[in-house]
């Protein structure tokens, strides 16, 4: 047929007699006008700009500005090429029933396409170059167009056309959309004013986008790239080449800022107060609503239209399998007379039968419902973020407010606050998360119900019914699964505390031979934890198992009711169409269990929340001191409060905005020389017994007072008070001004500005520095906890430090003073935490400063040192007012003023002259009392000192952590050259590949017959669901007699009594159908509960095999790697193992699974299918390639970004009192919303890759359907067949996002695997020796005769030895002393006898035998040994002393009593069953150093070695020990390594070492008797 414009199988086709625009083929070339001059106008202005595109691209996203309507416009032009497919699509139709091709038909429509595309981009370009002038053309385009649709729509008007026209609808549908978009136009020249006004409008791009560090611009791009998440491209693509780190995700935009979300919530919060009742608590509930109900509603919307789409997928399948093979051409020769303009107009109801148009309208349905689900989800966890960012920002600042009394007394727990943070306001993020479901499932449940009642009948309300029946179940499993992970938890925890407590003290179990007794513990504790896991594991199973068999069910109660009930023959349209059906109703009511679960959850954190937020503030002193003075001065000091100057470290000035109220008082300046004054105060810490009565104090101004009284007093209550953190009961407190010429003098100290200005002051004068008593650290650096925010001054630093002698400290840490401090300050000791906490207070520059008994754990030396060089010369010098609160009665003497107090009230005020002569007896008091301190302190010198010894272990805790940062240095190093050969190969295969030698490991752990099990049953599952539904494709298409297929469902005919063998016969598909559907379900619950199980033995192994492996190791290992990465294999990744990784999986293979058997059903039906399967498997690859990479990346900044926020908070609630009296909450508030907002961005990133990865597989998805239902059209297969390859094809859009989302949790999770397997290579002690266990006498060692031969001993393979060539001889009974200086190797002898260490050459001969051949357990068993830290173990005192539970309660007795302790074992509860807390924290050191000595006396063993055991003990205790070590081993070997030499002065022979090697052994008074011996020297330095 030739081609013609106008068709020439007519003659007047071109004739224009009946007047011109009667001529429909006229019409329609006019309207081809528009769309070539669009296309000849813009396409050069495209061209100029793509060519200068080199240069925009560098530009930054400042330039995205959106005109008036953009959105809008975005929506309508979509619409537009939608309709315009339709017009293109019902022109080709229209032609295809002409007698020629008639090019006008679809030729105009197709330009109108092409030029609607080309409007968007043109408009897009210009929009981002913001240049309006250009949009003029698209405003002439919009009207040319208008216009001639207009004349076209008229002609039909009046040819008599109407509705049913397809042509008519159309046509009137693109006059609409033409005249919106030009009203867009016109609104855009109305607001920006580019054309036809004089001066047009500057607009400036908002403020987020002129900040280059905002790089989250959801909200800011344009809606295509919106709906697809196209700008996450760079970043996900990106992430293969190099890592995704913090500075690459940048800043949040300021509208979800915490902040910002912080105000909105607060705001609404508030004003409930004012406007309904004041007295009743604001609702949480209607806060949220007001503050973020808008963007709920909008997701909600999204959720209707998306579910609402969803239904098009199911009646598509249907329209299309029942037109598959009908015959189109209907009878038309009466229309040829009537036909308008010459043309056959199709009608609408014809359009919807074809089934070509039907598969494009199902792809489009598809792409449509995905891209609004993912819109809404999108717009919940926004939500929910901004939520959760308010949330937290809300409760730190009641934190901040938190009355003390609260804190104290209970009311309020860290453990409260901590949950609050960590799992309430997650469970409401989590809650408005799910809550569109809330109220979409219900209108999706009955939506799909009436649609299978429309197919089906009645028997579709037998299969909704078994579905309703059987959600309450699911809702019952659901609770008990919450039940069950509660008390898994419990046992994890306890657990966990058992295998730290083994961690810990796994020295002294590996010297005692006792790791097995205390490993069974453990392992006890975990086989709770187990069958707790199993009642998990079987919960979980059943309710996988419900998920997949209630479709099943219903499929089968509703199809085989059908067969018996109906009259109609079930058709396959009908059959698969109803299936799909089923499909999307499972899903809303297995959700449904959980949103009602969450919802629950939702509604007691709420409750917790209100409670929280009513509780008890600290009040502001307005209350507190019932009137308010405030003099003019201060008044105008108030407004220059607003932005305070601080000065910056370069001595710059910058902008802080410190919103505080004033808030201590002032009274008029007639006191000027008194800094603070109480008058008549009473205070109360809540429940008004008042704990301070009656105080009358004045604190002078620059001098310094002390407190002092017994314990419990009332000492450290009346610096609270002062500083307002006490409830008042009556009274006032005053804080006085500051005289002017103070202000200059203080300005000097602060650094090189001495013209410091007179509000600069004002700041300061109310931040009081405070040091408490019990010390308290921020998770930060050193330095950073001594200036703690203010400006670094080197000088001033030095000062503080000398001052309190913190330099001998700080040279022990790895990294000096930029070294972190761990949390709570876990690696730092009592006295140091102590003395930083003091160098806090004098670094602050504050006229006050209170210091809280700041010697009490310091030792005599350090406290004389910070007395002189701290208080009275660094404070005293700058004139500084302090408070000092001190037990330590001698340096009253430095006093300019004295409080003492008694029992809450004041007793003495005054001098210490004053005292003296008013109050005799309370002086001569004091007197005795500081002659005992100063004998204490002679003692004290002689020892040495504590602080040497806090030092020690300050080295050996750092010891391990350096060999760890070595090794973390050599893997940097391996990662640096891997990322220095910069091709993509070699970075991407280390970070995407998934450790399959992992899974196989942990597969392998889980035993090889439930691998068996699971694959097999997981396959036959799914060849039993694929075999249901061809059996119901050849039930539905079977035709009794042979009929055609199109006869038989043209007029469903209705069967008569005689048709019997043709019921019978429809009917004999039944039976099978019932065995088929009762096997899969069977199936269904094999498989669930094989994953499961799987997973609960694979955990079972890799515990036990981890905790024996690292029982076992040698103690070098433990040396080596850092307690916590223990820790974190037995919690974190246990964790993961246990309860992660099986629920992964078992997604994983299903959803993997399910797609393979559509992709096989689909190729089956029609394999046209498998060419296009190409490119759609190529495009996945690459899809979940990239995605897997960024989301691991962005999974690890999400968890390490909470960690920090976390902290902060348990710090901010220990420290309240330090963060308020130095006044710095401002600066903390705006710590947390920095913490909060990193974290935010992270977590807001994460959910948008992984809505970019849906979106892509979705529309993945949407093509394969569209192919199978092309592919179908074409081929000839049965109706039945294809039914079911669409079916297929709809689960696949599924399915196809949860194979990789799972993929990539499942990368992630491995690595816990990985890390466990990582430790699971180590090497074991070993523990056979070369001697059988028979071969040793049962009572070896019976003498205790030592010998040792050339000993040569080193820690590891690869380091020094650190004992060489060591020859000695050890009499029966005799006692030795072993001394050195530091590090001369005394302590690796000791390990050298329990063979710890690698004896690599010569040997040690007890009593005939050479012990490195005996057993290990045998060995360790028969020595005894008291180390020099004092280990208890929680439990009973029974099981410290005899774990192995062998000897009598009268031994142990005896024990008790030479180690001192029998009194005050006896007077506690329970005697020998008396509780022992966690590492013994109920005894004082000394006490648990006895008890470790009673330990060794209970082994009855003819050799004792005391390792540095005296250390932590006073001299008195020290002294009965040595007798009783001499009466009560006088017949046995006693070795004594001793760090003083004073006490093995009576020693029958002395052993001394230096740097590894014997130099000197022969008996003490030999060796004194020399005088250049280096024990004597030793002797003589140490006196």
């Amino acid at each position: 047929m030739a081609l013609s414009f106008c068709g020439n199988d007519r003659g007047d086709a071109y004739s224009v007699e009946k007047g011109v625009l009667d001529n429909g083929c006229f019409v329609d070339a006019l309207n081809l006008v528009p769309h070539v001059f669009l296309l000849f106008i813009t396409f050069p202005i495209l061209f100029i700009g793509w060519g200068s595109q080199s240069s925009k691209v560098q530009i930054h996203h400042n330039t995205w500005l959106h005109f008036p309507g953009h959105n809008l416009r975005w929506i309508l032009t979509f619409t537009l090429l939608f309709v315009h497919v339709c017009e293109i699509a019902e022109g080709i139709v229209s032609n295809t029933r002409m007698g020629s091709y008639h090019l006008h038909l679809f030729m105009p429509a197709l330009m109108g396409f092409i030029a609607a595309t080309t409007s968007v981009v043109y408009y897009h370009n210009i929009e981002t170059a913001n240049f309006p002038k250009l949009l003029l053309a698209l405003f002439i385009y919009w009207i040319l167009a208008f216009f001639t649709k207009m004349i076209k729509l008229w002609k039909f008007a009046e040819a008599k056309m109407g509705v049913n026209e397809l042509s008519f609808c159309i046509t009137a549908l693109l006059v609409v959309l033409y005249g919106l978009l030009m009203a867009v136009e016109i609104n855009v020249i109305r607001v920006r004013k580019y054309v036809f006004f004089a001066n047009p409008q500057r607009v400036k791009p908002p403020e987020d986008l002129q900040d280059l560090g905002v790089r989250f611009l959801q909200p800011f791009v344009n809606l295509l790239s919106k709906a697809t998440y196209w700008w996450m491209n760079p970043l996900i693509i990106g992430a293969h080449k190099r890592p995704i780190e913090l500075k690459k995700i940048g800043k949040l935009p300021i509208a979800m800022r915490a902040l910002t979300n912080y105000m909105r919530l607060k705001d609404s919060y508030e004003e409930q107060r004012k406007t309904e009742d004041p007295e009743k608590s604001p609702s949480i509930w209607k806060s949220m609503y007001r503050a973020f109900g808008g963007p709920i509603l909008l997701s909600s919307t999204f959720r209707y239209m998306a579910d609402l789409l969803g239904f098009a997928g199911p009646l598509c399948i249907s329209g299309i399998v029942k037109n598959l093979h009908n015959s189109t051409d209907i009878d038309r020769t009466n229309k040829t007379a009537n036909m308008p303009f010459g043309v056959d107009f199709m009608s609408s109801t014809e359009l919807l039968k074809n089934t070509s148009v039907l598969a494009v309208l199902l792809f489009l349905a598809l792409v449509l419902q995905r891209t609004f689900l993912q819109a809404s989800y999108y717009v919940t966890i926004e939500t929910g973020i901004n939520l959760r960012g308010a949330l937290l920002a809300m409760i730190y600042n009641k934190i901040l407010r938190l009355s003390t009394s609260n804190m104290s007394m209970g009311e309020m727990t860290l453990g409260q606050i901590n949950n609050l943070v960590a799992i309430e306001t997650n469970q409401l993020m989590w809650f408005l998360f799910l809550c569109p479901n809330l109220w979409a499932m219900p209108v999706q449940i009955i939506m799909g119900v009436i649609l299978l009642y429309y197919l089906l009948g009645n028997s579709a309300l037998i299969g909704a019914g078994v579905i309703l029946l059987l959600a309450p179940v699911q809702y019952l499993i659901a609770t008990k699964l919450a039940n069950t992970q509660k008390s898994t938890l419990d046992y994890s925890t306890d657990r966990l505390k058992k295998t730290t407590e083994i961690l810990k003290g796994i020295k002294l179990l590996k010297l005692y031979a006792w790791e097995n007794i205390f490993c069974d513990r453990v392992e006890e504790t975990r086989g709770k934890e187990l069958t707790s896991l199993k009642t998990f594991a079987l919960y979980t199973s059943m309710s996988i198992f419900l998920n997949a068999a209630i479709p099943i069910a219903a499929v089968l109660a509703t199809f085989v009711t059908h067969a018996y009930i109906e009259e109609v023959r079930l058709s396959p349209d009908k059959a698969f169409a109803s299936l799909a059906l089923f499909h999307i109703l499972v899903t809303p009511l297995f959700l449904l269990s959980t949103v009602v679960r969450f919802a629950v959850k939702a509604l007691v954190s709420v409750q917790k929340l209100s409670e929280f937020l009513q509780s008890d503030e600290i009040g502001d002193d307005s209350w507190r001191n019932g009137e308010m003075y405030m003099s003019l001065e201060v008044g105008k000091k108030y407004k220059y409060h607003e932005n305070t100057k601080a000065i910056n470290r370069k001595g710059r000035y910058r902008m802080d905005n410190y919103e505080q109220p004033m808030r201590r008082q002032l009274r008029p300046t007639e006191t000027e020389d008194v800094a603070v004054e109480v008058n008549d105060g009473s205070f109360t810490w809540g429940s008004n017994l008042s704990t301070l009565t009656d105080i009358n104090i004045r604190i002078p101004t620059g001098q310094l007072t002390m407190i002092v009284g017994q314990v419990g007093c009332g000492k450290s209550s009346l610096l609270l008070a002062m500083l307002g953190e006490m409830q008042t009961i009556s009274g006032k407190v005053y804080w006085s001004k500051l005289p002017d010429y103070e202000i200059l003098f203080d300005g000097s100290i602060s650094g090189h500005d001495t013209c410091l200005s007179h509000e600069e002051r004002s700041k300061n004068r109310y931040s009081v520095a405070y040091a408490a008593q019990k010390s308290w650290l921020l998770n930060a650096t050193v330095e950073e906890n001594i200036t703690f925010g203010s400006p670094f001054n080197k000088q001033r630093y030095k000062e503080v430090i000398d001052a309190c002698s913190l330099q001998p400290d700080i040279d022990l840490l790895p990294f000096g003073d930029q070294t972190e401090i761990g949390d709570r300050g876990i690696n730092l000791s009592g006295g140091q935490r102590q003395r930083i906490c003091v160098a806090r207070a004098l670094y602050q520059n504050t006229n006050i400063v209170f210091l809280d008994d700041p010697f009490s754990a310091l030792d005599i030396h350090l406290s004389d040192h910070l007395m002189q060089e701290g208080i009275l010369k660094f404070l005293q010098d700058d004139k500084r007012t302090v408070v000092l609160v001190t037990h330590k009665l001698q340096y009253l003497i430095h006093a300019d003023w004295i409080i003492a107090m008694k029992d809450g009230s004041v007793l003495r005020e005054g001098t210490l002259k004053d005292i003296q002569t008013h109050d005799v007896e309370l002086y001569e008091h004091w007197k005795t009392l500081m002659n005992r301190q100063d004998q204490e302190l002679e003692k004290e010198t002689e020892m040495e000192s504590q602080t040497t010894l806090e030092r020690k272990t300050l080295r050996r805790a750092f010891y391990s952590r350096e060999a760890k940062n070595h090794i973390d240095d050599e893997d940097e190093e391996e990662e640096v050259e891997e990322e220095d050969d910069d091709n993509m190969s070699t970075t991407t295969s280390r970070r995407s590949k998934i450790q399959w030698k992992m899974c196989c490991r942990y597969l392998s752990s889980g035993g090889f017959l439930m691998v068996f099990l699971m694959v097999s049953s997981k396959l036959a599952k799914h060849s039993v669901m694929v075999a249901i539904d061809y059996w119901l494709a050849a039930w539905t298409s079977s035709n009794p007699h042979n009929q055609s297929l199109d006869d038989a469902f043209l007029n469903s005919t209705n069967y008569t009594q005689n048709d019997d063998t043709q019921i019978a016969q429809h009917r004999s598909y039944v039976p099978v159908f019932i065995i088929l559907c009762g096997a899969a379900i069977a199936l269904c619950l094999i498989t669930s509960l094989t994953v499961e199980f799987l997973g609960v033995a694979a955990a079972t192994n890799l515990h036990h095999n981890l905790l024996n492996k690292i029982i076992h190791a040698p103690i070098r290992f433990f040396d080596v790697t850092p307690l916590g990465q223990i820790l974190n294999r037995f919690s974190a990744d246990t964790n993961i193992i246990d309860q992660h990784i099986p629920p992964t999986l078992e997604s994983l293979t299903r959803s993997t699974l399910l797609c393979l058997s559509a992709i096989g059903v689909i190729a089956f039906v029609t394999p046209t299918f498998l060419i296009a399967l190409v490119p759609l498997s190529v495009a996945f690859y690459f899809i979940q390639k990239y995605f897997r990479v960024a989301s691991k990346d962005l999974q690890d900044l999400d968890d390490s970004t909470q960690l920090p926020l976390l902290c902060h908070f348990s710090e901010t609630a220990e420290g309240l009192t330090t963060i308020r009296a130095f006044r710095h909450e401002a600066r903390f508030k705006q710590r947390m919303l920095e913490l909060t907002d990193t974290n935010n961005t992270a977590y807001l990133f994460l959910s948008a890759a992984n809505r970019w990865l849906e979106v892509r597989t979705d529309y993945l998805g949407a093509v394969i359907v569209l192919t199978a239902a092309v592919a179908a059209i074409w081929s000839t297969s049965q109706s039945g067949l294809v039914g079911l390859g669409l079916t297929y094809a709809l689960t696949v859009t599924n399915y196809l996002n949860w194979v990789v989302r799972n993929l990539a949790d499942l990368e992630v999770q491995m690595a816990a695997v990985k890390k466990v397997n990582s430790f699971l290579s180590t090497e074991s002690e070993n523990y056979e020796g070369s001697m059988d266990f028979s071969q040793v006498p049962e009572d070896w060692p019976q003498h205790g005769e030592i010998k040792i031969h050339d000993l040569c001993v080193r820690y590891d393979s690869n380091l020094k030895p650190v004992l060489k060539q060591v020859n000695a001889h050890i009499n029966p009974g005799q006692k030795v002393g072993i001394c050195g200086r530091t590090g001369s190797g005394k302590s690796s002898l000791s390990l050298a006898f329990f063979n710890m260490v690698d004896v690599f050459e010569g040997k040690i001969v007890i009593d005939g035998i050479d012990i490195c051949k005996l057993p290990l357990q045998t060995l360790r068993s028969r020595l005894s040994i008291i180390l020099q830290d004092p280990v208890l173990f929680s439990g009973s005192i029974r099981l410290n002393l005899d774990p192995e539970r062998t000897c009598t309660d009268d031994r142990l007795w005896e024990a008790l009593e030479i180690a001192q302790l029998k009194n005050m074992v006896k007077s506690l509860p329970g005697g020998l069953d008396a509780v022992v807390t966690e590492g013994g924290e109920n005894f004082s050191v000394g006490q648990r150093q006895l008890f470790c000595l009673a330990r060794a006396f209970v082994r009855k063993s003819s050799i004792l070695i005391m390792d540095e055991a005296t250390a932590s003990i006073d001299m008195a205790t020290e002294n009965i020990l040595q007798k009783v070590v001499m009466t009560a081993f006088a017949d046995r070997t006693v070795v004594t390594i001793a760090h003083l030499v004073s006490s093995i002065l009576e020693a029958e022979q002395v052993l001394v070492f230096s740097s590894g090697t014997l130099v000197e052994s022969d008996s003490a008074p030999n060796l004194l008797a020399q005088e250049n011996s280096l024990f004597s020297i030793l002797v003589r330095t140490h006196k």
